[in-house]
C-alpha cells in the first residue's frame, strides 16, 4: 500500500524540481527545440526514472498511485508536454523489453536507460499509418545471425537522439495481418538509421523525429519476445501508455485552471479584479468540475490496476478515460486562453502553451475515435 506521506514527499519533490531545475530554463529549452541530456541524470538521481521497474535492473518497484502522483505533479507544475513526453519516453520504450525481452537484453539495455545514462524510444508509427499497426510496412528478414530492416517511421519521440529504439517491424513478409509482426530493439548508432527533425504545433522542447531504416543489421539476440508476437506486445504496451497521458492531461487541465485563476485575481476590469465578475468565476468553476470529475475517474481506474483488475473491461475503461481527461484539458486550455485575454495568446504563458499541445495528447497513444471503437469492442458491443 502506498502511504499518503511518500505521496507528499514526492510531489513536495517534483514541484521543487520544475521550479529551481525547469521553469528558469522552459523557454530556452522550447526555443532550442531541446532540453540538456543532463536533466536525465538529475530525475534518475531523483528515483523518478526508474519508477516502476525492478530493483534488479535499477529500478523502484511502485504502484500506479504513486507513479500517476509523479506524472500529474509534473506535469502540473511545468506545464510543459515536451518535457514530459522526452524526459519519460523510456516508459514507452522499455516496456516491451521488460515484459517480453530475454533476461541477457534487460539487463544490456535497461539499467543504463533508468540512470540516465541513455535514452531509450518507441517506434510504431509509420508515413502510411498511425493507430493501423497491422498495417506496418517496416520489414525485417533474418540473414544468418543478424534482421536486415528497411523503412521508415515518423513522429517518433525522443527519435533524435535515442540510444536504444524498440522497433515494430513485419518480420513474415508473406503475412500482411497482426501475425507477421516483431519486435527488436535497435541500438541508435548502427549503420543505415537516417533521423530527421520534425517541426511542431506544441511539444517544442521535445526532440521529434522521422527515422530511415535503410539495410539496418540487428543481431538476431536483439528480437523482443517471440516472432510474430509484436501485435500483442504493442496492444499491452497501449494501455500503460494512456494511463499516464490521462494523469498527463489531468496535471495540465489544473496548470490552466492555476494560472487563470492567478490572473484573475491579480487583473483588475472596470475597477474591480476579474474573479469577482460572475461569469468569470463560472469559467473557473466549470473548469474545477471537469478537473475533479477526471481526478476521480484516473484514480479509480489506477487503483483498480494496483488490485490487478485489468481484464476487459478496464481497458476500456482507460480508452474512455484517456478521452475524457484530454477533453478536460482541451475545455481548460480553452477557457483559461479565454480568462487571460490578450495574455493567453502571449508565449511564455502556459495556458498558451498547453493551447497548443492539447491536439497531440488527443491524438497520442490512439486518438479519441479509435478509443470509442476500441473500448466498445472491449464491453462485447
Amino acid at each position: 500500500m502506498t502511504d499518503v506521506s511518500d505521496i507528499t514527499h514526492l510531489q513536495d519533490s517534483a514541484q521543487r524540481f520544475v521550479r529551481t531545475e525547469v521553469a528558469p530554463h522552459l523557454e530556452a529549452w522550447e526555443a532550442a527545440q531541446a532540453f540538456p541530456r543532463s536533466l536525465y541524470g538529475r530525475a534518475a538521481d531523483l528515483g523518478w526514472l526508474g519508477m516502476g521497474y525492478p530493483q534488479a535492473l535499477g529500478g523502484t518497484p511502485a504502484s500506479w498511485k504513486l507513479r500517476s502522483a509523479l506524472t500529474y505533479t509534473l506535469a502540473r507544475s511545468s506545464g510543459s508536454g515536451g518535457l514530459m513526453a522526452s524526459l519519460f519516453s523510456h516508459n514507452i520504450g522499455l516496456p516491451p523489453l521488460l515484459n517480453w525481452g530475454s533476461v541477457s537484453l534487460q539487463n544490456e539495455v535497461i539499467p543504463s536507460v533508468l540512470r540516465g545514462e541513455k535514452i531509450a524510444a518507441l517506434a510504431i508509427t509509420e508515413p502510411g499509418g498511425g493507430t493501423d499497426v497491422a498495417a506496418l510496412r517496416t520489414t525485417a528478414h533474418l540473414d544468418e545471425d543478424s534482421y536486415i530492416v528497411n523503412g521508415e517511421k515518423v513522429f517518433i519521440t525522443s527519435g533524435m537522439r535515442a540510444d536504444w529504439l524498440t522497433v515494430a517491424v513485419r518480420t513474415d513478409s508473406a503475412n500482411k495481418g497482426r501475425s507477421g509482426i516483431s519486435m527488436l530493439v535497435i541500438p541508435g548508432d548502427t549503420p543505415g538509421i537516417t533521423r530527421s527533425p520534425l517541426n511542431k504545433m506544441g511539444w517544442h522542447c521535445s526532440d521529434t523525429a522521422h527515422l530511415r531504416f535503410d539495410g539496418v543489421r540487428v543481431p538476431a539476440r536483439f528480437l523482443v519476445g517471440e516472432e510474430g508476437g509484436g501485435f500483442k506486445i504493442i496492444m499491452t504496451n497501449f494501455n500503460a501508455e494512456r494511463m499516464s497521458m490521462a494523469f498527463m492531461a489531468l496535471g495540465f487541465a489544473e496548470c490552466c485552471y492555476d494560472e487563470a485563476l492567478s490572473w484573475a485575481q491579480q487583473r483588475k476590469t472596470f475597477g474591480s479584479a476579474l474573479v469577482e465578475h460572475q461569469v468569470v468565476r463560472h469559467k473557473l468553476m466549470d473548469m474545477k468540475m471537469r478537473i475533479e470529475s477526471t481526478r476521480a475517474w484516473a484514480d479509480a481506474v489506477a487503483q483498480r490496476s494496483d488490485a490487478g483488475d485489468e481484464g476487459a473491461e478496464w481497458v476500456a475503461q482507460v480508452c474512455l478515460l484517456k478521452n475524457h481527461a484530454t477533453q478536460t484539458m482541451q475545455f481548460c486550455a480553452d477557457q483559461g486562453v479565454q480568462i487571460l485575454g490578450g495574455m493567453g495568446f502571449m508565449r511564455g504563458t502556459a495556458t498558451e502553451r498547453i493551447y497548443r499541445e492539447v491536439k497531440v495528447m488527443m491524438i497520442g497513444g490512439g486518438a479519441e475515435e479509435i478509443m470509442k471503437e476500441l473500448a466498445s469492442r472491449q464491453l462485447g458491443l
